[in-house]
């Protein structure tokens, strides 16, 4: 279905992929086929980065790799943040805890002192975190992220995407627990929220549902590649390497 047509629309200058949450089957594939190449070569697991590159890799768009902003993965005038997480069970968990980048209410607001004034602080990390969304859009017509639940050694996953949202400061009250973190709470429903690090600046952002449009696959770990075949293939040779004593 197309985007419809506001009056009020802002102007956009690209339209989306593909509507939110819907992967196309062919980007699902892609994903799959680059995850069980990463295996078949050996790696025990992903990283962020090679999940930033699989997932750009899916959708044709460009792996970034940059450590600031919140646009991982570009298509056009769409941008993505991307980010994966381990779990025993992608298949059936409701919640799920994602590292969302490292706020310094120091550097940003001169707030030197955190546990002085929480709730001081707590304002400052999440206009942090919506100001990098500001940056984001200024740039983008669009901003999601897209979560990677993972478990290797089922080879489960759950793949699934939001609107990168902003938040309202005044909606969380905050407390510090027993590691001396900060936790932001929602008012009315008392769930945990945000976790903020003092030590680092870093940044969790808590999401206690997956939506129904979450895709969830398994697949079948693939044989180790043969490295003599590949030294083979490739077409190796001695003179290639140069070795200084």
């Amino acid at each position: 279905m197309r985007r419809p047509k506001l009056r009020d629309a802002k102007e956009r200058t690209g339209s989306e992929l593909y509507p939110l949450g819907e992967f196309p089957q062919k980007a699902i594939y892609e994903i799959s086929r680059r995850l069980v190449y990463n295996f078949a070569i050996g790696k025990a697991d992903i990283s962020g980065e090679d999940w930033g590159n699989i997932f750009a890799s899916s959708i044709n768009g460009k792996h970034l790799a940059r450590p600031l902003g919140l646009a991982d993965v570009v298509f056009k005038k769409q941008a993505w943040s991307v980010k994966s997480v381990k779990n025993k069970n992608p298949h059936s968990c409701k919640k799920i805890r994602i590292i969302s980048g490292r706020n310094s209410p120091d550097y940003s607001y001169g707030i030197s002192e955190p546990r002085k004034n929480l709730e001081e602080t707590g304002k400052a990390i999440i206009n942090i975190w919506n100001e990098r969304i500001n940056i984001a859009l200024d740039k983008y017509d669009y901003m999601r992220t897209v979560i990677l639940i993972r478990n290797i050694n089922k080879l489960e996953f759950t793949l699934f995407e939001t609107e990168t949202n902003k938040f309202i400061p005044g909606e969380y009250e905050w407390r510090e627990n027993k590691n001396g973190n900060l936790e932001g709470i929602n008012k009315v429903n008392k769930e945990h929220k945000f976790t903020w690090q003092p030590s680092g600046g870093q940044f969790t952002i808590i999401y206690s549902y997956i939506p129904a449009s979450a895709v969830r696959f398994r697949m079948k770990r693939p044989l180790p590649l043969d490295l003599e075949k590949i030294i083979e293939q490739i077409g190796f040779q001695k003179k290639w390497i140069a070795i200084n004593r």
